[in-house]
């Protein structure tokens, strides 16, 4: 399934796209999209359901919202092996793990505003873990699998000064506000058959600049949520952003591309939909 949330901020429709590409109404099956509904095991109440049967939307000009309500958002960083080349860090021997704000996540096409006094606001393409049980102390990796609800894009925004200069965690630079556009779907885990072999890009102002692939994880995805619930219980509704491939601003040569007001930021994950941002002052 692919499920989303479509509306205004704050008012968003749970809704399933059906296999023609179009929108179905769930508000008359579920409330929302959130951690109470993946925790009551509603994916498998939705299995029976035939899309025909549910009312249509109409999707004109109707604003995509992010496909859940996000508990906590934890992030993998230099998990990719071409990514951590670029920057110059050796390959980690444990994940690298940091935490973002849950309120950082907007819809696919939201604007993402560029902080006051950035000068190295960075894009950074990721495929996003959405959790559907509780996972603590997972003995391994094949007990992972049965935590994973679904996947999505999520374009981890960053700013580096913030992040590397100013002292302190990265979270600071991770969690300002807009900078987890999150979608346009929730796919279930069932059509994703390997997340180890997805295509991830991203363009800027419609160039190229990210083009890879989750086969070059440092940690794979199972391995990740195993490790993660050692040290933090990961609940249902919680996401994991699994880090990002070679191709940021902060691995180019000087001056570094980074992103200002006006630039159009679009990225796709094979499967997962695509998104497509403006970046605006905030």
């Amino acid at each position: 399934m692919k499920l989303l949330r479509v509306g205004p901020p704050g008012q968003e429709t749970p809704a399933l796209l059906d296999e023609a590409g179009h929108l179905r109404d769930l508000s008359g099956v579920i409330s929302d999209i959130d951690a109470g509904f993946l925790a009551a095991d509603g994916l498998a109440r939705l299995t029976g359901l035939v899309p025909h049967d549910l009312p249509p939307i109409d999707g004109a000009g109707l604003r995509i919202g992010p496909p859940l309500r996000p508990g906590k958002i934890v992030c993998i960083g230099l998990n990719y092996r071409d990514h951590a080349a670029e920057t110059g860090a050796a390959l980690p021997a444990e994940p690298v793990v940091f935490l973002k704000a849950a309120d950082t996540v907007v819809g696919p096409d939201d604007a993402v505003l560029v902080p006051r006094g950035s000068t190295r606001t960075d894009w950074e393409v990721e495929l996003a873990v959405v959790i559907g049980r509780k996972a603590r102390y997972l003995p391994s990796v094949e007990a992972a699998w049965d935590c994973v609800a679904g996947y999505a894009i999520s374009h981890d925004v960053s700013e580096r000064e913030f992040q590397l200069d100013r002292g302190g965690q990265w979270d600071k630079g991770k969690s300002c506000e807009t900078f987890n556009p999150l979608g346009p779907w929730l796919v279930t885990a069932d059509e994703v058959p390997d997340p180890q072999d997805l295509r991830l890009r991203l363009w800027v102002n419609g160039v190229l600049r990210q083009d890879g692939t989750t086969k070059d994880m440092v940690f794979p995805v199972a391995e990740i949520v195993r490790y993660l619930s050692q040290f933090m219980v990961l609940y249902p509704g919680d996401i994991i952003n699994t880090g990002t491939p070679a191709g940021v601003a902060l691995g180019q040569p000087e001056p570094k591309p980074y992103l200002v007001a006006g630039d159009v930021v679009e990225l796709e994950i094979d499967g997962l939909g695509r998104q497509r941002q403006t970046l605006t002052p905030a």
